[in-house]
């Protein structure tokens, strides 16, 4: 059974207010859980938490936080969240819809064309919604947003800037929609986006995405880029995973994550408690404080959108079939009897997964410390052990 808009929106008016998500006086210890896993999938460090009925009920880690270095993983390291921060990108973004700043429907050109002029008409006619559903037209990364993503622009320029450069230099693409369906993951539309926000707000995404969502949640852990305190080995690092088999760990500077223009589409950090904290607010259909957007509101976010076509063997981080949403898939799993809302993310050196049952209330969310195709099966069996464990 699909997990339509329909479904979805009875399934929040189920509940009632709540304060804000506290960890549950007694969490159990899932480190035993997670050992045989990381241990199986030779895992650098894997870190999971499990939320149901708005408190945190189960967490742990297994593994190291970097290779080479004898420092354990713990449920308080920041993990790398990857595109999961989507949804976060998505929510803002109805925020600015609820006051009136934006509109589903508002265009690339109709926000964007005063501050970049000259957009090809076709582009300039893309929607946000369109945006927020990988359906514009816009591609997945090709070597010439490669080219715009990596370049020294950055030491020129603040980030906000740097998406509309983004824009400048690409302005003249023509969106291109596949046949059959419309899906191409696209973190450029996803930057597109958050410049969107940012000049309907007058207010930069970085700021936006504190002040709205990590600050009003008590996510004290979040943060954007890399993990690791410069010079310190204080949290979860990202490892490169080599063709002969070895994993490099990429610990500061900007080796270890992706430039920060694409924020919007996935920076995000937080310790996997935090990211518990936030899948525990989703879970509870917006009806559990503090009151970011309407409860109808986050079900539209959350309703299927788009058909994604069926991969067999997707890049780590990407659905590979089901429903896209606003930043949140509907997939169906082997331990599960219906489709559930979910999201991957991964900068190619971190690899994390969330899923959120509103019917039942639950979050679960999984995080690695290494990318690769290694990476999303550890990260996925964890995910449905615990799923099945809490349902």
């Amino acid at each position: 059974m699909r997990l339509g808009s329909t479904t979805l929106a009875l399934a929040l008016i189920v509940g009632s207010w709540m304060s804000p998500v506290q960890p549950a006086a007694a969490t159990e210890n899932l480190d035993a859980v997670l050992l045989p896993v990381q241990q199986e999938f030779r895992m650098p460090g894997i870190v999971a938490a499990v939320a149901k009925g708005g408190r945190i009920v189960g967490a742990g880690a297994a593994g190291l936080r970097a290779l080479g270095y004898d420092r354990p993983a713990t449920v308080e390291d920041r993990v790398h969240i990857g595109s999961d921060g989507k949804a976060m990108t998505a929510l803002i973004a109805a925020m600015l819809v609820e006051k009136g700043r934006l509109r589903w429907d508002s265009t690339i050109g109709e926000v964007l064309g005063p501050l970049v002029p000259g957009i090809y008409p076709a582009l300039a006619k893309v929607r946000l919604e369109q945006l927020l559903s990988h359906s514009s037209g816009i591609p997945s990364d090709t070597p010439a947003m490669m080219d715009i993503y990596f370049n020294t622009d950055a030491f020129d320029h603040e980030s906000a800037t740097l998406r509309l450069r983004a824009l400048e230099r690409w302005k003249n693409n023509m969106p291109v929609v596949p046949e059959g369906s419309p899906f191409q993951y696209s973190n450029f539309g996803y930057m597109m986006a958050g410049a969107m926000i940012e000049a309907a707000s007058g207010e930069p995404w970085e700021r936006l995405i504190r002040e709205r969502i990590f600050d009003p949640l008590n996510l004290g852990s979040a943060g954007l880029g890399a993990t690791l305190t410069p010079g310190r080995i204080d949290a979860m690092a990202g490892h490169l995973p080599k063709p002969d088999g070895t994993a490099e760990p990429r610990l500061w500077g900007t080796g270890a994550d992706m430039p920060s223009l694409l924020g919007p589409a996935g920076t995000v950090h937080m310790s996997i408690l935090d990211f518990a904290r936030w899948g525990a607010w989703v879970a509870g259909g917006a009806r559990r404080g503090p009151a970011l957007v309407k409860p109808e509101t986050l079900a539209y976010l959350m309703a299927e959108k788009v058909r994604t076509p069926s991969r067999p063997n997707p890049p780590p981080g990407t659905p590979a079939e089901g429903g896209y949403a606003f930043g949140w898939s509907l997939e169906k799993f082997d331990w599960a009897d219906r489709d559930l809302v979910t999201h991957n993310g991964s900068n190619g050196m971190n690899l994390a997964k969330i899923l959120i049952d509103i019917e039942k209330d639950i979050a679960v969310v999984v995080a690695v410390n290494i990318g690769g195709r290694a990476a999303d099966l550890a990260a996925g069996k964890a995910m449905g052990l615990l799923y099945t464990r809490y349902r």
